[in-house]
């Protein structure tokens, strides 16, 4: 679902855009913009995962390392 919305460019951008959109295959300058915000939020969007990738990475490694085959191995592992 589509929801209007009123926003502020540069006026060399709208004069770029109202130039090229046809050019470019856009049907209208709404399209070309919908299209430029639906990038932006993508591409905001994967960097946020990264930063969120990353703080996970440093949080596990700042977590202790438990020695997991001391766990499996037990105290009388050698004398099975």
């Amino acid at each position: 679902m589509l929801i209007p919305t009123k926003i502020q460019i540069d006026k060399k951008n709208y004069e770029f855009i109202k130039q090229v959109y046809k050019e470019l295959h856009y049907k209208s300058l709404s399209e070309y913009v919908r299209e430029a915000v639906y990038t932006k939020v993508e591409k905001d969007r994967k960097r946020l995962r990264e930063l969120k990738r990353k703080a996970a990475m440093e949080m596990i490694g700042r977590a202790p390392y438990d020695n997991v085959f001391q766990s499996i191995e037990g105290e009388d592992f050698e004398n099975r």
